[in-house]
């Protein structure tokens, strides 16, 4: 018998692209760039040169080069590539019966369609939460496969009976000598109790290359034995994980909820809070004196179906909580990052976009919405600090940008970086609707400056 545990995700129509990635300069012209950083689109033209951004400029580019794609935009609009700071690739393109009951390639050969998927909306720039991607991103980076940049967490580390502990009631916990769970050996969660063990745990996963480090900090909605408002992992416990992933130059996430949880969390160290939406004001302005990142998504209760009562009742009183969650962190000035949390419903995973457009009225507009999902995003990103596998700037990245070097980076327009844009028919500044319906209205889509899709030439 599969126990309810994880979560689920959208339908949406998919356009037929072909698997012929365009390689070589692209000019792009006639384009309105909206460049991540400011408020309003300028006209003019973009021109790519390998892997980043060569030139932005005003009017007309100059003479394409021998080999160059040239793109008339027609006057629409140019954004950086999206970004979602919160995915899971594994458990995003599979049901829970297909992952604990079907073989163990099953999961990984469906995150490799679920990449694709992901970067045909425009998702440029993940950051995965807990799963197994390590091969899944090498091949992506090497060109192999399509799909968008990963930040790998692998496991997500839980202690018993925590929201990552998807044993049955009745196995031995682990730290007591019973075996591992499925979840387990299939790489996507690590049940360590003590610090001892989340220092092992935490290891581990650096030693498969985490860019950052995912700990459960509080109940769950789709975990079976935890409430909403239980504390997990102690002080100590929760100062182990933090220590060995500084020790690495990185940070810890933890998936909490509740306003004690936060405080807990952010009191040992941690750096970024995923979920959160049941916080209280206090614990609003207790993240924002701390400097930490918040991963608060828009959930909406429709976004995930859950048979078991407990867990639906779980989910009702999360996502009543999410406009007053976005109401105090725009109040008190937290630093928020977009995050979609969608998973084992693959039939519901083009609800990532809609969960974007939903953004624009909870966090200040549209233009505020889109920063926050591409240059925003970029920040956090940029806390895995040497751990960051895209932050490697060249010398040549050192002399152009000097004292900027944000802007050889990720979630931007500008020259040097990451070559990732999309070309939307839609005013973005007005309206973010256009985004909900990706096959239709992004025209282009330029992910490490090679066209993976191309309606206009």
């Amino acid at each position: 018998m599969v126990r309810a545990a994880f979560g689920r995700r959208p339908a949406g129509r998919q356009t037929v692209v072909s698997e012929r990635v365009a390689a070589g300069p692209v000019v792009l012209r006639d384009v309105r760039v909206l460049d991540g950083i400011g408020d309003r689109p300028r006209p003019g033209h973009v021109v790519t040169e390998g892997t980043k951004i060569k030139a932005v400029g005003d009017g007309e580019p100059p003479p394409a080069g021998e080999g160059a794609t040239v793109v008339d935009g027609r006057g629409m609009t140019l954004i950086p590539g999206l970004t979602d700071a919160h995915v899971h690739l594994i458990l995003a393109g599979a049901t829970q019966a297909e992952l604990m009951l079907g073989g163990a390639g099953l999961g990984y050969l469906k995150g490799a369609a679920e990449a694709r998927a992901m970067l045909m909306r425009g998702f440029t720039t993940v950051r995965d939460m807990a799963g197994d991607t390590g091969d899944l991103k090498r091949m992506i980076d090497a060109g192999a496969l399509p799909g968008p940049r990963i930040y790998p967490s692998h496991a997500g580390l839980s202690q018993t009976a925590g929201h990552g502990d998807f044993g049955m009631v009745y196995d031995v916990p682990t730290a007591l000598g019973g075996t591992a769970t499925r979840a387990e050996r299939l790489g996507l969660m690590r049940v360590a109790d003590g610090p001892a063990q989340v220092l092992a745990g935490v290891r581990e996963q650096l030693r498969k290359g985490a860019s950052q480090i995912k700990m459960m900090a509080g109940g769950g909605v789709a975990s079976a034995y935890d409430h909403l408002d239980v504390l997990q992992y102690t002080p100590d416990e929760l100062r182990a994980g933090v220590r060995a992933a500084a020790d690495w130059g990185t940070y810890v996430a933890v998936h909490v909820y509740t306003g004690a949880g936060i405080r807990r969390a952010v009191e040992a160290g941690v750096r970024v809070i995923e979920h959160g939406q049941l916080a209280g004001e206090d614990d609003v302005r207790f993240m924002a004196d701390h400097g930490v990142f918040w991963c608060l998504q828009p959930f909406a209760e429709s976004d995930h179906r859950y048979p078991d009562p407990a867990s639906a009742e779980k989910n009702r009183r999360v996502c009543a909580g999410v406009e007053r969650a976005f109401g105090m962190a725009l109040e008190h000035g937290v630093r928020l990052a977009f995050g979609t949390d969608l998973m084992l419903d693959p039939a519901h995973s083009a609800r990532q976009s809609e969960m974007l457009t939903r953004m624009a009225g909870l966090a200040g507009g549209p233009v505020a919405a889109l920063k926050i999902a591409t240059s925003g995003n970029a920040a956090l990103f940029r806390m895995s600090g040497p751990r960051d596998p895209y932050q490697l700037p060249t010398p040549a990245d050192e002399a152009a940008f000097g004292n900027k070097p944000h802007l050889a980076h990720l979630g931007v327009i500008a020259e040097g970086a990451w070559a990732d844009m999309l070309l939307v028919d839609g005013d973005l500044t007005r309206d973010l609707r256009p985004l909900a319906d990706p096959d239709a209205n992004l025209k282009v889509i330029i992910k490490d400056g090679r066209i993976h899709k191309n309606l206009l030439t």
